[in-house]
């Protein structure tokens, strides 16, 4: 057993203000984010000014916030927020969904693509490099808060999170952090060093975020209120199941699509 380090999720207190670790990893995803999305744009072929990137942070941003939380309200706990409505707006109090904050992120580029005239694959090729680095600091950030926590083992690097119970259980937020954050990125990083069609690198991401999720959610505890369903699956997994196909089959699409001189050490950008 590896000792759980407890690092307090509060990492500046100012009188009444807490400023905690979840919230800044956030906003070092956005950071990365403003200084890598130009540079895959560049290498792309794409022209986009500081001022138009800064935009699209701020509509990715209310796109993550709200989808995140319809998302959570939606598929995780709809009975809770019809008994409860004005909860839907309390954030402070967690609950947060991948799949709505995807959602409400790509809502959300389309609407900033259609009022700044950019074409909605270019510009999602270069930003979506920059994703798995938020979803890999939002893991570290639910290891701090010790939530999301991982099932029951006796692996020799299990953990035991305070409010969890006596059990040991898989730091399945560091699986997470390590998949959908470092490896993704790896992954998208280096196509974005290839010559693809366009939309290849966005729909790499659901391909391998839809795998990388289905894989981790074997070593994660479902939530309590839902359970695993349909077998021994849980709503996560169901969820990026298509994700994962969808991926594939858009690849392949956008290759099929892609004009004759698309091949290898040419780039094309419509």
């Amino acid at each position: 057993m590896i000792s759980y380090p407890n690092i307090d999720p509060i990492f500046l207190q100012i009188g009444p203000i807490a400023l905690r670790w979840y919230g800044l990893m956030y906003a070092l995803a956005f950071l990365f984010a403003t200084f890598l999305i130009p540079r895959i744009a560049a290498r792309r072929r794409l022209a986009i000014t500081p001022d138009a990137v800064s935009d699209l942070i701020f509509y990715v941003a209310i796109g993550v916030i709200v989808g995140g939380r319809l998302g959570y309200v939606f598929i995780y706990n709809p009975g809770y927020y019809i008994s409860h409505p004005l909860g839907i707006f309390a954030v402070w109090e967690g609950g947060m969904a991948f799949h709505g904050g995807l959602i409400g992120v790509i809502v959300a580029g389309a609407l900033f693509c259609w009022r700044r005239g950019f074409a909605f694959y270019d510009l999602a090729d270069a930003a979506i490099v920059s994703a798995p680095v938020g979803l890999g600091l939002g893991r570290i950030g639910n290891f701090i808060n010790a939530e999301l926590v991982g099932r029951p083992t006796d692996l020799p690097w299990c953990m035991v999170f305070p409010q969890e119970g006596p059990q040991c259980r898989h730091p399945s937020q560091l699986y997470q952090a390590g998949l959908e954050g470092l490896a993704l990125f790896v992954i998208l990083l280096a196509l974005s060093r290839r010559a693809m069609p366009n939309g290849v690198i966005f729909w790499a991401f659901f391909l391998f975020y839809g795998l990388f999720r289905f894989i981790a959610e074997f070593f994660r505890q479902p939530d309590a209120h839902i359970g695993l369903i349909w077998g021994s699956f849980s709503m996560g997994q169901l969820l990026s199941l298509p994700m994962f196909i969808g991926g594939a089959l858009m690849i392949g699409w956008r290759f099929m699509q892609a004009p004759p001189d698309a091949t290898p050490g040419r780039q094309t950008v419509s």
